[in-house]
């Protein structure tokens, strides 16, 4: 068993030792000396000098001079007969700026939903994070739950695949209506605009492969085990990785719409300014994606180039009005 510390404590490390020390005692409402002087590898008599010491602690009111309710102060007669540990006033971090109730009860909601991504394995420090956020608060947080999709059911099996590490089976229905059976080691679920993605070590691929989770049909988790770990494959900030298959295509776009194409433009593609709008080439596995990546942002990306890009493109569309009329 290590050596606890000695009683000569530095004047620096000793403020520092406080400063940890009053936030600790608020978690823990009521606490032994010595398991706090266990937690913080001190000695008993150390952790009871502390404590007597933010006793007298506070901060002084207008008058320059300490009145009632400028001190901390604590459980006297369980801290002297039981060698128990309760404050029962506290200042200055009671006057420190706290989060609403609604702006507790958002970032409740964001932890509620990161917690249920697969890749998210320590569930339990982001329920001890939501527990603080909610005893934090200036006032208590309205109860909020993040309503459930249709990828809820796939994003299970993902994480029991995760959890068990384990492969996933699937088939997938590609951008151009082909159906193909796929087995993935899960890495990693990531969102772009409305649509989540699950990127995973593809075996019939063997690399690293992109999967929109609406287009996942009939998921099953197997009893193989995976092959590669998250932490076995860097995975870059790009959602999408260019192969050599794909296709380039000139687009000009308006400069407010720059960070929606972000992830489809080449890592050290030129980007030019031509009538206001900005020029550069984007890669693409097929005319098809092509299509939905301009339609869904109409009015602010249009095709340059090459002229079967953009006929594919226009034939789609007036194929679309066609539908309406």
């Amino acid at each position: 068993m290590a050596e606890r510390r000695s009683k000569a404590v530095p004047a620096g490390e000793k403020l520092a030792f406080l400063l940890s020390l009053v936030p600790f005692l608020m978690d823990n409402d009521r606490i032994s000396v010595a398991d706090t002087a266990r937690h913080f590898d001190m000695e008993p008599e150390q952790i009871r000098e502390a404590v007597r010491l933010i006793a007298i602690s506070g901060i002084p009111g207008e008058t320059g001079t300490y009145q009632h309710g400028d001190l901390f102060d604590l459980a006297w007669d369980a801290f002297e007969e039981h060698d128990e540990i309760v404050l029962t006033q506290m200042v200055a971090i009671d006057d420190a700026p706290r989060f609403s109730a609604r702006e507790a009860a958002a970032l409740i909601a964001g932890l509620q939903y990161l917690s249920g991504l697969p890749e998210n394995a320590d569930r339990a420090a982001i329920a001890t994070l939501m527990a603080k956020l909610s005893r934090g608060a200036s006032a208590t947080p309205s109860p909020m739950a993040v309503e459930g999709s249709e990828s809820d059911a796939t994003l299970a099996l993902i994480r029991r695949s995760v959890d068990g590490g384990v492969q996933l089976e699937f088939d997938y229905l590609g951008l151009r209506g082909e159906r193909q059976s796929r087995r993935v080691d899960p890495l990693r679920v990531e969102s772009l605009d409305a649509d989540w993605y699950l990127r995973g070590w593809c075996h019939l691929r063997e690399a690293v492969r992109t999967f929109r989770i609406d287009r996942i049909i009939d998921p099953r988790v197997t009893d193989e085990p995976v092959t590669f770990h998250l932490r076995d494959i860097p995975l870059g900030d790009r959602l999408f990785e260019g192969s050599r298959d794909d296709v380039s295509v000139t687009l000009d776009v308006a400069p407010s719409a720059l960070p929606l194409i972000a992830d489809y433009v080449p890592e050290g593609s030129p980007v030019t300014e031509s009538g206001g709008r900005m020029r550069m080439d984007i890669t693409v596995p097929h005319f098809h994606g092509l299509k939905r990546l301009v339609s869904s942002r109409a009015g602010v990306v249009s095709v340059v180039g090459p002229p079967d890009a953009r006929a594919a493109v226009a034939e789609w569309a007036r194929a679309a009005l066609v539908r309406y009329e």
